[in-house]
């Protein structure tokens, strides 16, 4: 055995044996600037969150049921920069009276970090074969991190608190439109004008927008042909893409055909845009006005979830919390090895075609079949009771920021919060992922596999689904007892809130969920076909009940610009009790419902108290005064996170 892992686990058990004489409530410190050799204490802390939970976990395991009182990782405040996830295991579980407790130290601020600095920028001098003579002046160039001895790559990049934009074309927020759509040929028509003068197709990508989802495409050919170009695709995405039926763009004049490229040194010409060329191992970025790379940091994310929590049905993680902790800087890494075409959501298809002959057991009408995986996310917890998410903060996450999936129960995720996310902000539940087909009702034969009791409260969620615009603020697939209240959610590119799964009528795991008294407001801001609150297939006993919806703006590129609600209850929808919500006007959907669904006063004329007592309780209000400045969610001063890498980290 190495001398220094002798010595690693010489501390942890020293620890674990001093604190089993008492076998009572526990803190174990850990700091940026502390040493793993370290016994754990206050004046001489542990560096890592993952050697004091491994110290937490000997000391569950030399005490046993005789532990009382809660183990408390306390991380002082500054940025844990982590190379692998946290993982909370079996072995990690608390139990009521002596839960196990990650926490920020008090009036301090920790953030779990998937990042890698890049530093080493220069101003460009030499020239770059493709980079516009409009950048050749402005672009700055270091060179890609080396990870685990391997050069990193990456679709996403922090400059300061701001998240940057990949080179595209045309520039954000403006979109190109298709020249035509060839289903049978899998190819599209495009101005040859977006490609500014790029042949060689490696590497670049199309994003298209269609109706209530976008696709990433990774191109495989470039065929000019005057005005125009023919654009093929890779595999699997291609013929996923044009096989499956829903969704289509919808091409001019009858629609939108929205789309851009990305991901070409061409397309480099603004400022804020980066450009990594993986074969130079160079990072190119024209800095927005204001910035100085000499001074900024620029974070490129190395690590899809920073946190991994769960065991199994038979042996999941129990009572665990965590308190005011950040995390973030995680990456969204599928699109690039395999395209992404989702059915709705976020949630890629894998495979996915159209019924020659329409009709399936459960439903005779459906004409297409589409197998999925979940979208991956910052904070993963699966197979665990009890967990909570207290106070804390998820930002800049590639994809999602909190998936809730199969066998969680009984915990809450309450005055979080979310921001700068690529995909759903908090996802919950089963969406029927894996090896049997989304349309097929989810009923588990064992009832612990299906997430029940769980609480999304008093959170704020800005600036969701960055990256892929059909993704959702708040969802919840299949699940029960799933209470979503009293959250205040704005600027998410699609839906605010999405409960329900399947497209069916058809009995199935969801019941008695709760969605009351949320704010919701500036949702759908680039695709159509959504809502401000949005329910599919039968799930009994649900309410949606004093919610507050605004005003609801449609981008001029989509595909139907009408085609929004401020509530809407999808194909399925049934047992579904919907009352006392206020909205601007009755734009409402109710679209191929099943039976037993109560309408009752929603609209303008609903109370004028519904609309005050809706979004955050009192005790969270601070939280909007905060998000702006990407704040510390704690009751301390507002600090962000570069105020904490300076060391701004105490009153």
């Amino acid at each position: 055995m190495r001398a220094s892992l002798k010595l690693r686990l010489g501390a942890v058990l020293a620890a674990a044996a001093t604190l089993s004489l008492s076998a009572m409530a526990a803190e174990i410190w850990v700091s940026p600037g502390g040493n793993d050799h370290n016994p754990g204490t206050k004046v001489l802390p542990l560096a890592s969150p993952a050697m004091a939970l491994r110290q937490a976990r000997e000391m569950r395991r030399v005490n046993g049921p005789a532990m009382s009182g809660a183990i408390t990782i306390v991380l002082r405040g500054g940025l844990y920069r982590l190379t692998d996830p946290l993982f909370v295991r079996w072995e990690d579980s608390g139990t009521e009276n002596s839960p196990t407790v990650i926490a920020s130290a008090p009036g301090e601020h920790a953030v779990l970090s998937g990042g890698v600095p890049i530093g080493g920028w220069a101003r460009l001098t030499a020239p770059v074969d493709g980079l516009p003579p409009t950048a050749r002046a402005h672009v700055w160039v270091a060179d890609v991190p080396q990870v685990n001895g391997h050069p990193l790559k990456f679709r996403e990049l922090w400059v300061g608190e701001s998240k940057a934009t990949r080179a595209r074309n045309p520039n954000d927020p403006e979109l190109a439109r298709l020249a035509g759509w060839d289903r049978k040929g899998e190819v599209a028509t495009v101005p040859a004008s977006v490609l500014s003068g790029r042949r060689d197709p490696n590497g670049v990508e199309m994003v298209q927008e269609q109706q209530w989802e976008i696709a990433i495409l990774r191109l495989r050919t470039i065929e000019a042909a005057g005005d125009v170009a023919r654009l093929g695709f890779r595999s699997p995405e291609g013929p996923i893409e044009f096989q499956h039926p829903w969704p289509q763009p919808i091409l001019p004049p009858k629609g939108g055909g929205a789309f851009y490229l990305v991901n070409a040194i061409e397309f480099l010409d603004s400022p804020g845009e980066w450009f990594e060329d993986t074969a130079a191992g160079r990072i190119y970025y024209w800095p927005r006005p204001g910035e100085d790379l000499n001074r900024e940091e620029v974070v490129a994310p190395a690590l899809t979830s920073v946190v991994v929590c769960g065991g199994t049905l038979d042996r999941p993680v129990q009572h665990v919390r965590f308190e005011r902790v950040a995390f973030a800087h995680t990456a969204w890494n599928e699109a690039g090895r395999s395209g992404h075409v989702p059915l709705q959501a976020g949630m890629p298809m894998v495979e996915a075609y159209k019924l020659e002959h329409p009709g399936t057991p459960d439903k005779p009408t459906l004409e297409n079949q589409a197998w999925i995986r979940r979208m991956p996310a910052a904070v993963v917890v699966k197979a665990a009771n009890h967990v909570e998410f207290t106070r804390c903060q998820f930002e800049h996450a590639g994809a999602s920021a909190l998936d809730l999936g199969a066998g969680v129960h009984d915990s809450s995720v309450e005055g979080c919060m979310v921001r700068d996310v690529g995909g759903n902000g908090i996802q919950v539940g089963s969406f029927q992922e894996g090896g049997v087909e989304t349309h097929v009702p989810y009923l588990p034969s064992d009832e612990r596999e299906v997430s029940a009791r769980i609480r999304i409260a008093n959170n704020v969620l800005r600036d969701t689904a960055n990256a892929d615009w059909g993704s959702v603020a708040v969802i919840s697939g299949y699940a029960r007892q799933v209470s979503i209240e009293h959250n205040d959610i704005s600027g998410t590119s699609y839906t605010g809130i999405s409960v329900g799964w399947g497209w069916t009528r058809t009995p199935n795991a969801s019941r008695d969920n709760r969605i009351v008294a949320n704010r919701i407001t500036h949702v759908a801001t680039r695709v159509c076909d959504t809502a401000g609150i949005y329910t599919l297939s039968a799930q009994p006993g649900t309410v949606v009940s004093g919610n507050y919806v605004g005003d609801i703006v449609m981008s001029p590129y989509v595909d139907r610009p009408q085609h929004w609600f401020y509530l809407y209850t999808d194909e399925g929808t049934s047992g579904v009790t919907v009352r006392d919500n206020w909205c601007p006007a009755e734009k409402f959907l109710r679209n191929a419902n099943g039976p037993g669904n109560v309408w009752n006063d929603n609209g303008p004329m609903v109370a004028k108290t519904v609309r005050e007592h809706a979004g955050l309780e009192p005790e969270f209000a601070g939280l909007l005064g905060e998000i702006g400045a990407g704040a510390n969610p704690s009751p301390a001063p507002a600090r962000t996170l570069k105020q904490v890498r300076q060391g701004r980290t105490s009153p």
